[in-house]
């Protein structure tokens, strides 16, 4: 009996792109397993037995088409063999199950969509505004990230592969996936939670969410619960979260602390009151061991 009976079929399309999601994608752990489970029928990264031409024309039914960069129906932005962005979708996304937006590019229109955010959107948003390439399309489930966590996509093929319907939230996330804040797992909440800052980048000791800028406790994603390459994320290496998975990425002044009243902006779904409160009768305790370097100096 073939280990390869019945794999789920996908077809990869570039978009507006740097290549970031498919690299990350190629670091999936569990590569071997998933081959099992999946072909890859189109990727223009990989070597296959098909082209995107033969692909578009062929008219056969795909599970999964993933959707990697940023869309637009400007020929003059992105063509791929002479095609619009907009006819190669034409051709196939009526032909497949489900639409999947790997990064943040192709859920909200990422960086690319800066330089032009009247031509340059993502799938079905354009930043956090509804509307993007399609006004609607209940095929589509964006995985954003920047990179998007190998992980993430991942898992969702698998769950839809086996038949689970999944949840998604109020920017076509995955609930499961999504419904965390970068915040829960970070090995620096002790020090959120008594208001102890870091002194600079790369260090062990400190929170980075006073005034390096980190959105963690604002950012959806399960980073610090998911690893990436299974032993670290931004802010265990000391980098603050850039909060990439949001509509909102990229902001200005990335590595800024935005305040009020000379006090970052509370946490999402924190009272500012409340949480000026604490913040001021914390930051009123001294904790000896959170003053000292715990590693750095060792």
């Amino acid at each position: 009996m073939s280990t390869f009976h019945n794999r789920k079929t996908i077809v990869w399309i570039q978009g507006i792109t740097c290549n970031g999601d498919s690299h990350s994608f190629f670091n999936y752990e569990n590569m071997k397993t998933f081959a099992k489970s999946f072909e890859i029928i189109y990727h223009p990264l990989l070597v296959t037995d098909h082209d995107l031409l033969s692909v578009l024309d062929d008219e056969k039914h795909y599970d999964y088409l993933i959707v990697e960069g940023s869309f637009s129906k400007d020929i003059s932005i992105i063509e791929r063999f002479g095609l619009s962005l907009e006819t190669i979708m034409n051709k196939i996304a009526h032909r497949v199950d489900y639409i999947i937006c790997a990064g943040s590019c192709a859920s909200y229109g990422g960086i690319f969509r800066l330089r032009n955010p009247e031509k340059i959107t993502g799938a079905i948003f354009s930043g956090e505004e509804q509307g993007g390439f399609w006004k609607k399309n209940d095929k589509v489930i964006n995985i954003p990230g920047c990179p998007m966590h190998p992980r993430w996509l991942s898992d969702t093929l698998f769950m839809l592969r086996s038949g689970k319907k999944i949840a998604l939230d109020s920017m076509s996330r995955p609930k499961e996936i999504f419904s965390y804040f970068v915040h829960h797992g970070c090995l620096r909440n002790e020090y959120f939670e008594w208001k102890v800052d870091a002194n600079q980048f790369g260090e062990k000791e400190g929170c980075l969410f006073y005034h390096h800028g980190c959105k963690g406790p604002m950012t959806h994603g399960n980073c610090n619960k998911i690893l990436w390459n299974e032993v670290s994320s931004k802010t265990r290496a000391g980098s603050p979260c850039l909060g990439c998975t949001e509509p909102t990425f990229p902001t200005d002044n990335i590595y800024e602390t935005k305040t009020y009243m000379s006090l970052p902006l509370a946490p999402t779904g924190v009272s500012k009151r409340a949480y000026y409160t604490i913040t001021g009768i914390a930051k009123s305790f001294k904790i000896e061991r959170l003053e000292k370097r715990l590693i750095d100096d060792n």
